[in-house]
């Protein structure tokens, strides 16, 4: 099943250098909003909203499009937030993040189908090309992924709101030094409400932070 999103490399010469321009301006739309001075913080209910909202933007809310591998790519893209698991020995432009999101929602308590114990310590995934995934579609172990997924929509978006908040440094860093204040502030004020939330986390998990050249 592919993707229902342009492909991380479509997206890549789409953009190229503008996406750290651009979200720095979505950051300034903000700019009304109350200072928040500590973590970003989000209830299980504003999560669980947050998770099915983004599930429905990239994957048309369907079960089969948790699990996605597009044409071009050498990795599978997982979960609402597509996260990339490469299979053994690859690797590419775009960070791993599927096996930090097992290890996340495990450190949680959500139980990890058989398919994926051992999968946080980045255990490559299973399956090795695309053809493979595609013909492994309706097998036990595909059918228990999806439903692992479905079972943690509300820590996947958890997940995503902790990598939004440590991708600020990571922004900050690449950021002018005069413009560093003002970046913080604003995104300090666009992340106290869940609304803000989906709008950075939208935006950074599948344009990219700006800060990784091979992204850019």
């Amino acid at each position: 099943m592919d993707k229902c999103h342009p492909s991380r490399k479509q997206l890549f010469h789409r953009f190229g250098g503008a996406v750290w321009r651009f979200a720095i301006v979505v950051v300034g739309l903000f700019a009304a909003w109350p200072e928040l001075a500590q973590a970003i913080t989000i209830s299980h209910n504003d999560a669980l909203r947050v998770g099915k909202r983004v599930w429905q933007n990239e994957c048309g809310g369907t079960i089969s499009g948790l699990t996605s591998w597009n044409q071009a790519e050498d990795f599978a893209s997982l979960g609402i937030g597509h996260f990339i698991w490469y299979p053994k020995g690859r690797q590419g432009p775009f960070e791993e993040s599927f096996p930090k999101l097992v290890s996340f929602v495990s450190k949680r308590g959500a139980t990890l189908p058989t398919l994926l114990l051992g999968v946080g310590r980045v255990q490559p995934c299973p399956w090795n090309s695309r053809a493979e995934f595609l013909q492994a579609q309706n097998t036990v172990e595909m059918n228990q992924l999806r439903g692992f997924l479905v079972d943690t929509i509300d820590l996947q978006a958890e997940f995503l709101v902790a990598r939004l908040e440590a991708a600020l440094p990571k922004m900050l860093a690449e950021a002018a030094p005069a413009e560093r204040s003002n970046v913080q502030q604003q995104f300090e004020r666009l992340t106290k409400t869940p609304q803000g939330c989906y709008a950075l986390i939208d935006y950074v998990n599948f344009k990219g932070e700006g800060v990784l050249h091979t992204e850019r």
